[in-house]
């Protein structure tokens, strides 16, 4: 299913922060995948319009952005992940490790690899261990198969993106970060529009669920034929 339209070696200047309580909607997002599937190259390329390759190992950076979404500003923060997820027998330990980050987060992108296969088994405990944190399968999950620009290496068929997406019930892609910057934009302005719908929808059952039921008149016809059974009585 795709998604409505809508080098150098190490980033050498740090992403402009929004501020620590900016006015306005706020979205919070986590990109999770095995390691060097390119969870950090897609993050700075949305964040930034540029391609970087090669990054030190990963320990779980915390990006802050005012982001133009339809119109509005909105403060978008996104956790990346350390690359640790891994198809073993120990595959729980290590997803509980992310639990806290799972929680914090309202939409996500689970990432591969297309030259990859290990990276693409992954994704289904991250898929299943993201369910048992949120229930509500209203939760935004999108798929993602990048380095779609590595033909020649591929391991992955992107049928067997597809299939794994509709077996989940998620959205899925194929994307290249360092060939296609609209693509990854497209993937995130996407997930943030999502949660921003799920944001209104719990804002408004809230409200909802606050309202007083207001209580039902009174039926006067019944009134009227309980007093005259009174009377009725009384005269007996």
């Amino acid at each position: 299913m795709r998604l409505p339209s809508m080098s150098q070696p190490f980033l050498l200047a740090p992403i402009a922060e929004c501020p620590p309580e900016p006015p306005g909607a706020q979205v919070r997002l986590a990109v999770l995948g095995a390691r060097g599937v390119g969870k950090s190259a897609m993050i700075v390329r949305f964040l930034t319009k540029r391609f970087i390759g090669d990054y030190e190992p990963n320990t779980g950076n915390l990006y802050s952005r005012l982001v133009h979404l339809e119109g509005d500003h909105v403060a978008v923060q996104i956790q990346d992940t350390p690359g640790c997820i891994q198809v073993q027998e120990d595959c729980v330990q290590v997803l509980d490790s992310l639990s806290r980050c799972v929680k914090w987060a309202e939409g996500f992108l689970l990432v591969y690899s297309i030259t990859d296969y290990s990276s693409y088994q992954s994704v289904q405990p991250l898929y299943q261990h993201i369910r048992k944190v949120h229930p509500d399968a209203r939760t935004p999950v999108i798929i993602v198969g990048n380095k779609a620009d590595l033909l020649h290496a591929r391991q992955v068929q992107a049928k067997e993106g597809l299939q794994l997406a509709n077996e989940l019930g998620s959205l899925f892609l194929e994307i290249s970060t360092s060939d296609d910057s609209q693509g990854v934009s497209d993937v995130f302005q996407y997930l943030c529009k999502e949660v921003s719908k799920l944001q209104h929808a719990s804002s408004t059952d809230r409200r909802r669920s606050s309202i007083i039921p207001r209580p039902k008149s009174p039926n006067m016809q019944d009134l009227k034929r309980r007093f005259k059974q009174a009377l009725s009585s009384k005269v007996k």
